[in-house]
Order: structure tokens, then C-alpha cells, then sequence
């Protein structure tokens, strides 16, 4: 059911709405790290395959190639997270807006997207994590 609200109300409602706002950018920017380390994992096996297109593919290049696939197959998944967890944020904004205009008690929906939304980002920082370990393995001495 819609009410009349003053205006201050909806001003307060906005800024209620906005707030989540911020955990917008930091999500954004872990993003756009993800897909930086992707398009240089593509670039990278792109190189190994050109180069070893002509001749037979040695050992170490094998090894380096299904090391790439890993690191990429984790990115895709850390990016699919967090585009999950932007859309959740988007959708607590919109329901918590909403939430000041309908007399319905929203709390519970707000919470569970919130919630999921954290899943998804813990998951997603998971995932680059382990891709970070598989980048630097070879780094540290170990195959």
C-alpha cells in the first residue's frame, strides 16, 4: 500500500539507499583487477600457442599452458562472483528505496540479498586468491 510521504522522508529514504552505494566501487574495483588478470592470462597463452604453433609444444610449455587455464578458469569464476554480488547491491538499493514507500516489512529480503551478496564477494576473494598462489608457484621454487 502507497502513502503520501513529505519530502524529507524520501530524502532520508535516499540516502538510506545510497549508502550501499560505496560497496559498489570497492566491488567495481576488485572487477576490474580480475579482468586486467584475465586479459593477461589470455595474452599470455596466446603468446606460448603462436610461438609453439610450428614446432612441437615442449614440457615446461605444457605445464605453463594448463597453469594458465587454471588461473583462468578461476578468474572467470571470481568475476562471475562479483558481478553476482553487484547485481545483489543493486538489488538491496532498489528494495530498500521501494521498502520506504510500501508499508511491508522488507527486512528480511534486504538481509538475505545483503547477506548473499557477501557470499558471493568472500567466494569470488577466494578464487583470487587461489589464482594469485597458482601465479606465483613457479615464483616460489615449486612446479
Amino acid at each position: 500500500m502507497l502513502t503520501e510521504l513529505p519530502v524529507t522522508t524520501i530524502a532520508h529514504a535516499i540516502q538510506l539507499a545510497v549508502a550501499p552505494v560505496f560497496l559498489l566501487t570497492g566491488v567495481a574495483s576488485i572487477l576490474s583487477v580480475l579482468t586486467n588478470r584475465l586479459g593477461r592470462i589470455i595474452d599470455r597463452s596466446r603468446f606460448l600457442h603462436s610461438t609453439s604453433a610450428a614446432a612441437e609444444i615442449d614440457q615446461s610449455v605444457q605445464v605453463e599452458l594448463k597453469s594458465l587455464k587454471q588461473r583462468a578458469r578461476l578468474i572467470h569464476m571470481a568475476i562471475g562472483l562479483c558481478t553476482t554480488c553487484l547485481l545483489l547491491i543493486c538489488s538491496v538499493v532498489a528494495v530498500m528505496f521501494l521498502g520506504s514507500f510500501v508499508t511491508l516489512n522488507i527486512a528480511v529480503v534486504i538481509a538475505t540479498l545483503f547477506v548473499a551478496a557477501m557470499i558471493c564477494l568472500i567466494a569470488a576473494l577466494l578464487n583470487f586468491i587461489c589464482e594469485i598462489y597458482l601465479a606465483t608457484v613457479h615464483v616460489r621454487g615449486g612446479p
